[in-house]
């Protein structure tokens, strides 16, 4: 990358009028040509549909098609509530619904991506086994540990027994512990998240990065190229790289104005691994919103964690996965492995607690069973006394609204805490629309008064948690890469309960009247669930 390129690029994430007005350009060029392809798409259709040579043949194909698809849908296992929403869009308009489901409906990447992405998963699981030996396979002593025994078999990392979970109850308490463990690094650093943006949060981060790479640590970079369209210029991964030849770095998926079926995976995992010691997730990306540093939707409340011991290994085979699939020169990850030596006897730590296990793991569009839905409510079915949630959006399927709506009933105390101020209004009406069936069984909903909530946590009984990137909404469950860590038997526990009993105390309680609406206001709630499963 020559200077003025990169002169350019440094003046475009710069806080300048110039700079801003050329990211939201790119979005805007963007937005522009898939619509322009959308109606050129529909005019064409609807042009030979009408034209008396050629209208008659296109219709009874697009009406072939179009049955074809619904017949296929009844086929499927899926949920009732996605199937319904596809069949009443190709019927009511099969010109718009046909080709929409080509491009969303199952919400898997191509076939390259999967083999790929499959591939690679297998060297990294390889690599662990002749790193440190096949890991003894979990035996879970109760229906909670069940959710641990589930995730192992589906996400395929293993449950750990060492280590330690730090909990963070906000994204500045977080931010420290990241700065504080980037000065310690000393052999390698891995970051992967939706968004970056430049400000206070990122400028100190970057600035940490370079100083480690001068002193001979490895940087590795991964970020969402959608994700971060707003916020960074095209090539700003090339530019990352210019900085030091210790920096590598990658943006997943690069964003084209076509409609493809790839378009709709994104990467919105949040992983920070150093040294293969420690490792970060949570809901907080790296940008000012979520530290506090710049205030959007009133406060912003996120959450996170930090593990460490072997559970770490997991969070490296993670991140490899994606990137020795599509950077241009993959790595050995047993290379980024700590030592047989460090892991062994680590169980036998005397400040362990019993029952204390750590799980970390991931989900994709690639799998066939959705392991971020099916961890979540697994989790609700398991709990005896409570099961307190933190979501942004809460737009579910019949799979899980079911698994809630049945622990209410049974007596467990279910609470479920929304943001009080959206930051995407038509996905909060979404939300609300999904409280009148949870009230009604006893569900408790609280709308987070001092602004908006981004957190992705779940605390069950005491015991057991779940902090990471998976929202309850049908992109992040079916159509997003994610990742998460399940815990249980340590303090981290006991933190994210104080800090629930906390957020209930500065949030509204819901009820009936919160989701009165007129009858115009139910007509449209209703149109809009037609197309939730793309939003």
């Amino acid at each position: 990358m020559n200077a003025r390129e990169k002169a350019w690029i440094e003046k475009t994430v710069a806080n300048d009028k110039s700079g801003k007005g050329f990211l939201h350009g790119r979005f805007f060029v963007f937005f522009v040509l898939i619509v322009l392809q959308i109606v050129l798409y529909v005019a064409i259709a609807y042009a030979f549909a009408y034209d008396s040579a050629v209208g008659v043949a296109v219709q009874i194909a697009i009406g072939v098609l179009s049955l074809a698809i619904v017949l296929y849908l009844l086929g499927k296992t899926d949920k009732p509530s996605t199937k319904l929403a596809w069949i009443l869009l190709i019927l009511l308009v099969p010109v718009v619904g046909v080709p929409t489901y080509f491009l969303y409906g199952d919400g898997r990447p191509t076939k390259k991506m999967h083999k790929k992405i499959v591939a690679e998963r297998e060297r990294n699981a390889n690599a662990f086994e002749n790193t440190y030996g096949k890991p003894s396979l979990f035996v879970a002593q109760n229906r909670a540990e069940g959710v641990g025994a589930f995730l192992e078999k589906a996400a395929g990392y293993p449950v750990c027994r060492d280590g330690e979970v730090v909990y963070y109850s906000d994204g500045a308490k977080l931010f420290a512990a990241i700065k504080e463990a980037l000065q310690g690094a000393k052999s390698f650093i891995l970051l992967e998240y939706f968004i970056i943006k430049h400000g206070k949060m990122w400028n100190e981060i970057l600035s940490l990065l370079l100083e480690k790479a001068r002193a001979g640590v490895r940087i590795r970079i991964l970020y969402d190229d959608f994700g971060c369209m707003m916020s960074l210029p095209a090539r700003y991964d090339a530019y990352l790289e210019s900085l030091h030849e210790n920096i590598r770095c990658m943006a997943f998926n690069p964003v084209v104005p076509v409609l493809a079926l790839r378009m709709n995976n994104r990467d919105h995992r949040k992983i920070l691994v150093v040294d293969g010691e420690r490792a970060f997730t949570g809901g907080v990306n790296l940008a000012d919103e979520y530290i506090g540093a710049e205030e959007r939707f009133g406060y912003w409340k996120d959450t996170g964690v930090q593990v460490q011991g072997s559970a770490v290994d997991s969070f490296t085979q993670m991140f490899f996965t994606l990137w020795n699939a599509f950077y241009r020169e993959p790595e050995d990850v047993a290379t980024y492995f700590p030592p047989r030596s460090s892991r062994e006897g680590a169980e036998k730590k005397e400040w362990r607690k019993d029952g204390f296990l750590v799980q970390p793991y991931d989900d994709s569009p690639l799998d066939k069973i959705s392991v971020g839905a099916g961890a979540y409510a697994d989790f609700v079915s398991a709990a005896e006394k409570y099961v307190w949630i933190f979501t942004p959006y809460l737009v579910l399927d019949d799979y899980l609204r079911g698994a809630l709506c049945q622990a209410a009933l049974r007596g467990v105390d279910v609470r479920i805490v929304v943001p009080g101020i959206p930051d995407k209004k038509t996905v909060y009406r979404l939300t609300r629309a999904n409280y009148g069936t949870l009230l009604q069984a006893g569900v408790k909903i609280y709308e987070y008064a001092p602004g908006f909530i981004h957190a992705k946590s779940m605390l069950c009984d005491d015991k057991y948690a779940i902090v990471g990137t998976v929202n309850l909404d049908y992109r992040s469950l079916y159509h997003h890469f994610e990742n998460a860590v399940y815990f249980a038997g340590c303090d981290a526990v006991l933190e994210l309960k104080r800090d629930c009993e906390e957020t209930f105390a500065v949030s509204r309680l819901c009820d009936e009247t919160t989701v009165k609406r007129s009858f115009f206001g139910k007509v449209w709630d209703c149109i809009l669930r037609i197309f939730e499963t793309l939003l």
